[in-house]
């Protein structure tokens, strides 16, 4: 027995060791929208919702995002998706032609989602958005401890709970969330600013939830300088628009995030370093509720607030546009990511991993 299983680990690595050679790509670049409907994402601008009391400046909101079909609605609000990512790479999620994407945690909210996605593992401890420290291992950390990527693995992020959900006392992690300023040896004048302009900036009264702008721009800046191999950035202002029944500010904040994933793909473009070698991927925590009232709500007791989506684009991922006929998982996103770069997660992580996802690689 001990020689099958040893025979069998041999395959194993072997196998491993082949796609790594084979496979493009060196780097992944993760962004998630919090609670971002897949509704948005495929139909466009809901015209129930832009005509309701949840919709103020109407007629502003139906110029800059109505059109006659989803197809175009849906462009207008996601003009990188439905031009780049649909002819380059893959979306997932569209529910309108049988893809269907879900959480498998039961409750349907932020920290088991983005538990669920970084461990591959939703684990029904993992039940609450309070500090508790969670003590599953996570992929960025397990990447950080891959020989090329010490210290080459950073995450920013607009709510302040990541580095609990992270773990950063047990993983090292360069973790930067909320209000909390940079600090990291040998940093340019532009994150240094970032630092005390963060201070300065508009924020909600007590609100330690810092403005996705200022997110992505300390997540840009380091990219530019830095040259992660694994970078996160994690928005957070749709959950928040949604939640205040603000459906102007819903849209106008995922428009505005399209716009700034544009941007990360035209530095990976511009740069030697991650062209032809850089895969994006682009998803969120939990859906929300599909009726007039519930889509500003998620959770176990509202209906489809399970339902996902993810998008990838990058050098192993066939370039076949909208999924059809497809189910898959978040906790398939951890292993999934991980082939991409050539490791296998689920040998490592001491815990449940779902099974990658065999469609976005070739």
């Amino acid at each position: 027995m001990k020689k099958i299983a040893l025979l069998m680990a041999a395959i194993t690595l072997a196998a491993q060791s082949l796609f790594a050679q084979t496979n493009k790509t060196k780097n992944v670049i993760i962004v998630t929208l919090d609670g971002l409907r897949w509704q948005e994402l495929y139909r466009g601008a809901d015209s129930s919702l832009v005509n309701s009391k949840y919709t103020s400046d109407q007629e502003l909101v139906r110029k800059s995002f109505n059109a006659a079909t989803p197809q175009q609605r849906r462009k207008m609000l996601f003009p990188f998706f439905w031009s780049t990512i649909v002819q380059q790479g893959q979306l997932y999620g569209n529910r309108d032609l049988g893809s269907k994407d879900e959480v498998s945690n039961p409750y349907h909210f932020s920290y088991p989602g983005y538990n669920e996605i970084f461990t591959g593992f939703p684990d029904k401890r993992m039940n609450t958005n309070d500090p508790i420290t969670n003590p599953n291992v996570n992929l960025l950390e397990f990447l950080n401890r891959q020989k090329g990527f010490e210290n080459k693995v950073a995450a920013f992020s607009s709510w302040e709970r990541f580095p609990q959900i992270l773990n950063v006392k047990r993983s090292g992690l360069l973790v930067n969330s909320g209000y909390a300023d940079l600090d990291v040896p040998g940093m340019n004048s532009s994150l240094k600013y970032l630092n005390e302009l963060q201070h300065e900036a508009p924020q909600y009264l007590g609100d330690s939830t810092r403005i996705d702008f200022l997110t992505f721009e300390f997540g840009k800046q380091y990219f530019k300088q830095f040259k992660p191999r694994a970078l996160y950035i994690a928005f957070d202002e749709t959950d928040d628009m949604a939640h205040a029944g603000n459906y102007k500010f819903y849209l106008d904040r995922a428009h505005q995030e399209d716009g700034f994933i544009k941007q990360l793909w035209a530095i990976i473009q511009s740069d030697p370093i991650y062209k032809d070698k850089t895969t994006l991927i682009i998803t969120c925590d939990h859906g929300r509720g599909d009726t007039l009232d519930g889509w500003r709500s998620h959770g176990k007791d509202v209906p489809n607030s399970e339902q996902t989506w993810f998008a990838v684009i990058g050098p192993d991922t066939p370039p076949t546009g909208e999924m059809k006929d497809i189910s898959t998982s978040h906790k398939q996103l951890a292993q999934t990511i991980s082939k991409l770069l050539g490791f296998d997660f689920k040998v490592k992580a001491g815990h449940e991993v779902g099974d990658a996802i065999p469609s976005v690689t070739k």
